[in-house]
């Protein structure tokens, strides 16, 4: 596996775990104010990102192009799901982050979808 497969899943894997804690902790508590913010958590972070490694693992592919999509996905996934949960949390000066991490992930998913368009020139015509 490819460096930058690994790195999409060990931070996908860190995030599903993260994701998971903080799931378990609002229902101990029953308080579900910051499900929002968990959602953007599992969802970008554990999903988005274990899906995008599996897209490198299987191309074989990733250069420039995947990095900067690992860099940018990865940074809005938490930027986004940490800002969120301090915004819900009363820290209203926090929806800038939110605002921020939104522009970013979007970003890496334009990353992501360049990627995927580039190898198309690339696929073998076997199927």
């Amino acid at each position: 596996m490819s460096k930058l497969s690994l790195s999409f899943f060990t931070v996908a894997a860190l995030c599903g775990l993260a994701g998971m804690v903080f799931g378990a902790v609002m229902g101990i508590t029953e308080d579900f104010t910051l499900a929002p913010s968990h959602a953007h958590l599992n969802l970008l972070g554990w999903v988005s990102l274990a899906l995008m490694g599996t897209f490198y693992a299987m191309s074989g592919r990733g250069g420039r192009l995947g990095w900067i999509n690992f860099a940018l996905s990865s940074a809005g996934a938490i930027l986004m799901s940490v800002s969120l949960a301090l915004f819900l949390g009363g820290a209203k000066p926090f929806l800038t982050g939110v605002m921020a991490g939104t522009l970013i992930a979007v970003l890496g998913m334009l990353a992501f979808v360049a990627s995927v368009a580039r190898s198309w020139g690339r696929s073998s015509p076997a199927a």
